[in-house]
């Protein structure tokens, strides 16, 4: 396993990390908690320090805090985020940091990201969405600086709104965030224009997120792909969403002159090929998974005509919405 800086946090993250998401068994169908604890032990054996959780991932805070604190001699580093006040995904233009991350919801949902884990500090805490507007206003400022001078938290983040990049680069200039997760892949390029030139200038460390386009750049959605009913995928990949993804997908295959297996391997070298990237976090719910994941992390970057036919293959879009 290869390490980056986090920003100009000091501390060092794996290339590949762990998102948590799917392990949550809340909006992922699928995952069990004997193969979620499989999974998370093997990544860490591998090398994996960094692991990304949420108070809004139903049980995975709960199971990564176990295994962290059963594998207290290697050290881990762990994210959680806080959910809006509000309960608005993405953060709305137009409304208040009193109605989204006032002091007492931000450390009242920690208190209980801490309860649920186990743990006695994260050592990134994350905004679960994030609006400029939000500069010079509120309490969230402060309340952050309260939390790691306590010791229960050790950096700031936010996680930028699904593909609007532009929406946290003010917040990245002035210097008060340590990290930021944003949405980075083959298809979501925007990043790439400011937003991850701005966090390479400021020293503010990159997660990125959704570098496999919600399973879109596995080379395993069809037109004919159905998911498990209640898994929240049912929503992204509607209508004829399957069929575009992968009409998009044999594009890349054809041109790469790759087996379709082999998408997922070059979508995340693609993310690692950026100097601005700090760690990736695709999420891993098998051993399979995070073996096939981690072995990524080998040094071996694509080529600059690789690179070239990648970044024709930008296609903006937003199946969240």
């Amino acid at each position: 396993m290869r390490y980056r800086e986090l920003g100009r946090s000091g501390l060092s993250v794996s290339e590949i990390g762990y998102g948590a998401w799917g392990i949550g068994e809340s909006s992922w169908v699928g995952a069990t908690e004997d193969e979620s604890l499989r999974a998370l032990n093997r990544a860490i054996d591998l090398g994996v320090n960094f692991i990304d959780t949420a108070r809004g991932y139903g049980e995975s805070e709960r199971i990564v805090g176990q295994v962290v604190r059963e594998r207290a001699g290697d050290e881990v580093l762990v994210a959680t985020k806080v959910p809006p006040l509000n309960r608005e995904w993405p953060a709305q233009d137009g409304t208040d940091p009193a109605e989204t991350f006032p002091g007492e919801h931000i450390r009242t949902s920690l208190e209980t990201s801490l309860r649920a884990s186990g743990l006695d500090h994260f050592d990134v805490l994350q905004f679960h969405v994030w609006n400029d507007e939000w500069m010079g206003r509120g309490d969230w400022l402060e309340t952050v600086a309260e939390l790691k001078k306590e010791g229960k938290i050790r950096l700031f983040g936010v996680s930028v709104n699904d593909h609007r990049p532009e929406s946290a680069i003010a917040l990245v200039r002035s210097g008060a965030v340590d990290s930021v997760q944003v949405i980075y892949n083959v298809f979501d390029q925007a990043p790439a224009d400011a937003f991850l030139p701005a966090c390479e200038e400021h020293g503010v460390g990159v997660i990125v997120r959704v570098a496999l386009d919600e399973g879109g750049l596995t080379g395993r959605i069809t037109a004919g792909t159905t998911f498990p009913e209640g898994d929240w995928r049912n929503r992204y990949f509607r209508d004829d969403r399957p069929a575009q993804v992968e009409q998009r997908v044999a594009a890349i295959v054809a041109d790469l002159g790759i087996e379709p297996d082999a998408v997922a391997e070059h979508a995340l070298r693609f993310v690692l090929s950026s100097p601005a990237v700090s760690t990736v976090i695709p999420g891993m719910r098998s051993v399979r998974n995070v073996e096939r994941n981690t072995a990524l992390s080998d040094g071996i970057p694509l080529t600059a005509g690789q690179l070239a036919v990648l970044a024709g293959h930008r296609w903006q879009r937003n199946f969240y919405s």
